[in-house]
């Protein structure tokens, strides 16, 4: 199967047609300038001093990480953040030279190995994880200081010591042989709710944190907080670096943040008409038959369901667009097919394109409106798309 990087970009819809029939039934398109629009978007509202970490952790959110990291650093990103060692080796072997932070845990010594061999730039969470990377390097003579970034818990309750313990914990740091500290940062829990208290409650356990650190002597040479809600919140939360997922990927982490910036869509997910049938009344559709005609219908059958990270909980719940008009899903989604309801569009015929995320006229359907259906968030539909549906690049 063809992977997003062994994909061309296409530009033309004739040349579109000639993939997606190549690629059978369905695809998820990648718009690289709507990529590069909202990195462009970010850099505007950063202080000349900030910098922009665009993270690209679960194949860039199910994007493809390889040519998301292209596009984003050509664009003006500076910072490259993964979850785990892989996903940062995958983009050093694609040729990137950019710094790259490991967000994620990392205790092996075989991770180590591979930090240091790749020139990846971890996460240090605790004491005892500092002195096993030291060790590590030790035993295996490394020369150069491992670039390492020092987290802090400030209210997240998930990695980082205490932020309390900053100052006993930096100190040992800066002790330890073949470690060189390049930035302390945290995480912020709550920073996608209108309500900023415990927000302002976890920067200010920041800040005390970073004041314990100067009483003695000790200047951060790098200071990170923001994810892409607070970069989108309040320029105060920006210090060296912002942490941005979500928007460079075109969506917003919060409703009441939309009026902050203007960003594009990045990802479109569409699919193909395989059968067209008429159905009679009192007719079943799908497993368990949870829809049953009521009148007769025209029904169109789709290449693409639940294996491919089309919920099966949108059941009878969800719409598609086809030549820009909204089409409603019947019947439920089964593992590599759904059903449509195309009465409204007698003439649909075999090998119609379906847009099941994107923009069709002025029609859109988003991540968000799926994760609304699902009383989820729209992180979670754009990692669910899996890898037999092939990365098409578009500009």
């Amino acid at each position: 199967m063809l992977s997003y990087e062994q994909t061309s970009s296409v530009t033309s819809h004739q040349q579109l047609d000639t993939y997606a029939w190549f690629s059978q039934r369905a695809w998820v398109e990648i718009n690289l300038s709507a990529l590069s629009y909202n990195v462009k978007q970010l850099l505007r509202i950063l202080s000349p001093r900030t910098q922009l970490m665009a993270v690209v952790k679960a194949d860039a959110y199910g994007h493809g990480a390889v040519t998301v990291a292209q596009t984003v650093l050509e664009s003006g990103a500076n910072w490259l953040g993964v979850a785990t060692v892989p996903e940062g080796i995958q983009l050093r072997e694609a040729g990137m030279k950019a710094p790259i932070l490991i967000l994620g845990a990392t205790h092996t010594p075989e991770q180590i190995h591979a930090i240091a061999q790749w020139k990846l730039q971890p996460t240090l969470i605790c004491p005892k994880q500092a002195l096993v990377f030291s060790n590590t390097l030790e035993a295996i003579n490394s020369e150069t200081p491992l670039p390492v970034h020092v987290k802090l818990d400030t209210g997240m309750s998930r990695l980082g010591t205490n932020w309390q313990e900053a100052a006993e914990f930096v100190q040992l740091v800066q002790r330890l042989p073949h470690l060189t500290i390049a930035s302390i940062y945290s995480h912020l829990a709550t920073a996608d709710s209108p309500d900023p208290t415990t927000m302002k409650q976890q920067q200010q356990r920041f800040e005390q944190a970073i004041a314990q650190l100067r009483t003695i002597g000790i200047e951060a040479p790098c200071l990170h907080l923001a994810n892409a809600a607070a970069t989108l919140t309040d320029k105060a939360l920006h210090y060296d670096i912002v942490r941005v997922g979500l928007a460079v990927y075109g969506l917003y982490p919060a409703q009441h943040l939309r009026s902050s910036i203007d960003l594009k869509p990045v990802l479109q997910v569409k699919a193909r008409v395989t059968q067209v049938k008429t159905i009679t009344p009192g007719t079943g559709v799908s497993y368990g038959h949870q829809f049953i005609a009521s009148d007769e219908l025209h029904l169109a059958v789709v290449g693409i369901g639940y294996a491919d990270g089309v919920p099966r909980n949108l059941s009878n719940k969800m719409q598609v667009l086809i030549r820009g008009q909204r089409i409603p899903q019947i019947g439920t989604i089964t593992m590599d097919q759904l059903m449509l309801d195309v009465s409204a569009l007698p003439d649909v015929r075999e090998g119609e394109v379906v847009t099941l995320l994107g923009t069709e006229g002025k029609e859109q359907i988003t991540a968000e409106d799926w994760a609304n259906l699902l009383d989820t968030i729209s992180w979670e539909i754009l990692c669910g798309f899996k890898h037999r549906l092939p990365r098409v690049a578009v500009t």
